[in-house]
């Protein structure tokens, strides 16, 4: 599955980190997308088939924890190259 023979998709999810904590600590919806990075898809539990996901690149952005932010495990953060920058001022 993915986007058209010989096009690439790209996926941009904003504010990364605003899921909540559930009791374990875990944040279900970036373990959703934490799956498809390290397995390449999903498992349709319907069909009981494995769908791969291909020519698909991820782009997300986020704030640092805090504000109702959350931290994201390094787990997730593996699968990122990671650029920041300090704020600039207005002199």
């Amino acid at each position: 599955f993915g986007p058209p023979l010989g096009r690439r998709l790209a996926v941009f999810v904003d504010d990364l980190n605003m899921p909540s904590l559930e009791v374990y600590g875990a944040q279900p919806p970036i373990e959703l997308l934490r799956q498809w990075m390290d397995h390449g898809g999903w498992f349709d539990r319907k069909e009981n088939s494995f769908r791969k996901i291909v020519d698909l690149t991820f782009v997300a952005a986020m704030g640092p924890p805090g504000g109702g932010r959350n931290p994201v495990t390094p787990r997730y953060m593996r699968h990122f190259n990671i650029i920041a920058y300090t704020a600039f001022d207005d002199a």
